[in-house]
């Protein structure tokens, strides 16, 4: 059975030129027609969506997590399904998906047409698949350039993550969450609704993407040498069990500070403080792989 689909490429994504042609031909030869579109400023992806939403049965995106998010305002408004092509750095969600970086392996799973539905995080406003953090890791993106990204992939977010931490400074802040307030000097805090960001970390060890919570987690320490210790256990998202690491789940979180901090939503910075954060549970249909049900 044919389907039409609207193929949206991040080409400056770090394999996007070199994998759109790719993707086509997989894609058309598994039966799919085809709209192709691209934009220079994937900030227009959402209009693009919602332009071609009567014409098309699913919307295939092919980037990072940032190209994502740039989009995912109109696959809320016309709830077509997603499916996704990982082209980008870090790739996060779509690891936890549990798709692959192979395109071949990507497209069949889209071919396959399982629809399940995942849980979105809000931030004033703002959605987001993965993490909404604000701290070290707003540093982090204000230096990953894309020229690092292209050139170092992957281990860009390590290198420049252990330049950042030397630099680190705590800032104080009050959580609302559940009815209570809590004082916390930290020099991060990120609020999840998926299970990976920042390049494989996982942000809590049971957090999953339609799980209708947030998993929160304030970085609590008082010499920047205990981040390094740290980064083994953040990678299984075991280190919400640590001393120096405040561990929080709700559907509702409320983050004020002294003064505006900015506020990184799935790799970019899209917000400040102070910040309302919400879970929208089953919110938009992803393509994901069989083995899990919907």
């Amino acid at each position: 059975m044919s389907s039409r689909a609207l193929l949206l490429v991040n080409r400056h994504a770090r394999q996007g030129e070199k994998g759109i042609s790719e993707a086509i031909e997989y894609l058309k030869t598994l039966g799919f027609d085809l709209i192709e579109e691209s934009t220079e400023d994937p900030k227009h992806l959402a209009e693009v969506i919602l332009r071609y939403q009567h014409q098309v049965d699913l919307v295939i995106i092919g980037g990072g997590d940032g190209t994502l998010n740039a989009a995912v305002d109109g696959l809320v408004k016309t709830q077509l399904p997603l499916g996704i092509l990982p082209l980008g750095t870090a790739n996060d969600l779509a690891r936890t998906l549990g798709i692959p970086n192979s395109l071949s392996e990507a497209c069949k799973i889209i071919s396959y047409r399982n629809s399940h539905r995942i849980d979105l995080g809000w931030v004033n406003g703002k959605h987001f698949f993965n993490v909404a953090s604000l701290g070290l890791s707003v540093k982090i993106t204000q230096r990953l350039t894309k020229e690092v990204k292209r050139r170092w992939g992957i281990f860009a977010y390590a290198a420049t993550a252990l330049q950042v931490i030397l630099e680190a400074r705590p800032f104080t802040a009050e959580i609302l969450i559940n009815g209570e307030s809590l004082r916390a000097k930290t020099v991060q805090i990120a609020v999840g609704n998926g299970r990976y960001y920042g390049g494989g970390m996982a942000v809590a060890d049971d957090a999953t993407i339609d799980d209708q919570r947030l998993d929160l987690y304030s970085l609590e320490i008082k010499n920047w040498w205990e981040i390094i210790l740290l980064l083994p256990a953040m990678q299984q998202g075991r280190h919400i069990h640590w001393k120096s690491v405040r561990s929080l789940q709700g559907q509702e979180i409320e983050v004020h500070t002294r003064k505006p901090r900015p506020i990184n939503t799935d790799g970019e910075i899209t917000t400040y403080t102070p910040a309302h954060f919400r879970v929208i549970p089953k919110a938009i249909a992803v393509l994901v792989p069989p083995e899990i049900k919907s």
